[in-house]
């Protein structure tokens, strides 16, 4: 399964510090899950064909191999902490659950 989620930054939230805890926590301990297959971040820079502002800054894509060891992996107290860590970062973000065509 892969999981996008579509966030912008809290207000007060700057891209350098967001992006910094990004790269050093959340990017390395969410790829060293046993569950996960990739995880990936993503920052916006513009819409296709038009000057308009993205509607979400950041996208993260979320490659889970096993759903069921995914719900023992967010469970743990590490996960916790990051996932705690994240909503005070991200404004409200949308997790939106695929399955590939």
């Amino acid at each position: 399964m892969r999981i996008i989620v579509l966030f912008n930054l809290r207000p007060g939230v700057s891209a350098e510090d967001y992006e910094a805890w990004a790269r050093t926590t959340d990017i390395p301990v969410v790829n060293d899950l046993p569950s996960i297959a990739s995880f990936t971040v993503h920052k916006a820079t513009g819409v296709m064909g038009s000057d308009a502002t993205p509607p979400y800054q950041y996208v993260e894509v979320v490659d889970v191999a096993d759903m069921d060891g995914f719900g023992r992996d967010v469970s743990t107290e590490a996960m916790t902490r990051i996932a705690a860590e994240f909503q005070a970062l991200a404004d409200n973000p949308t997790f939106v659950t695929t399955t590939d065509l």
